[in-house]
């Protein structure tokens, strides 16, 4: 079997972030639909931003993982310092969202080709910040780690996890979305988004196992036991 190239965890944890971000930004350009795991959270910045301009859809991912970081405690029935960790990530996320949506702006999506390949490139870019975010050992974003966390509890296949938390945010997306602008007028929640929930579990498995293939994860500091605590 031939050598594995070796890839630092850190590194792997700090790309997910920002590729994760962009693919993001780029699925909400298209305007086929966000991820339906950040659809709740943009539903609420589409809702709260007429009246608060400040409210970003990066502020609102960090505000709404606080409240899943608060659900993830009482389902593990503990508290742990890396779910503080995964907020100070969350913060981080939504600070580069808010970068990537500003330097996406300029790209156009005048027609179903423009929309539809920044479909593309986004739910692709999303399963890879995923899949290298599955990698580390520094906490993920909440969303992320709710996933790893009841995986490794219940002994579940991630993926397999992931698209059952994926397609329940979908669902939830759909209920804020019927709150906020009534039956009829869909925000956030699109076409794209119900696609994106039945194939993002697939698409963020393959990648791992791609990523797993080609590289050896190995950590480049010794930070991991802050991080098991």
């Amino acid at each position: 079997m031939k050598n594995k190239a070796v890839f630092s965890t850190e590194l792997a944890y700090l790309l997910g972030i920002i590729i994760l971000a962009l693919g993001t930004a780029f699925m909400e350009r298209a305007d086929f639909g966000v991820s339906m795991v950040v659809a709740p959270a943009y539903i609420l910045h589409i809702h709260f931003h007429k009246t608060y301009s400040f409210f970003t859809f990066g502020m609102a991912e960090y505000v709404l993982q606080f409240f899943i970081l608060i659900i993830l405690c009482i389902v593990m029935r503990k508290a742990k310092i890396s779910y503080l960790f995964s907020f100070v990530t969350a913060v981080f996320y939504g600070f580069t969202l808010d970068f990537c949506i500003k330097i996406l702006s300029s790209l156009p999506r005048e027609t179903m080709f423009d929309r539809s390949w920044n479909y593309v490139a986004g739910i692709l870019l999303c399963a890879l910040g995923v899949a290298l975010l599955f990698h580390t050992y520094i906490a993920p974003e909440a969303y992320e780690l709710f996933v790893k966390e009841l995986s490794a509890s219940f002994n579940k296949r991630i993926d397999r996890v992931k698209t059952v938390y994926d397609t329940c945010s979908c669902l939830i997306g759909v209920l804020l979305s019927f709150i906020f602008f009534g039956f009829g007028h869909f925000e956030g929640v699109k076409l794209g988004t119900i696609l994106c929930a039945l194939i993002n579990g697939w698409i963020i498995g393959r990648t791992s196992a791609l990523l797993e293939h080609f590289f050896e994860f190995k950590d480049s500091l010794s930070l991991r036991p802050l991080f098991d605590r």
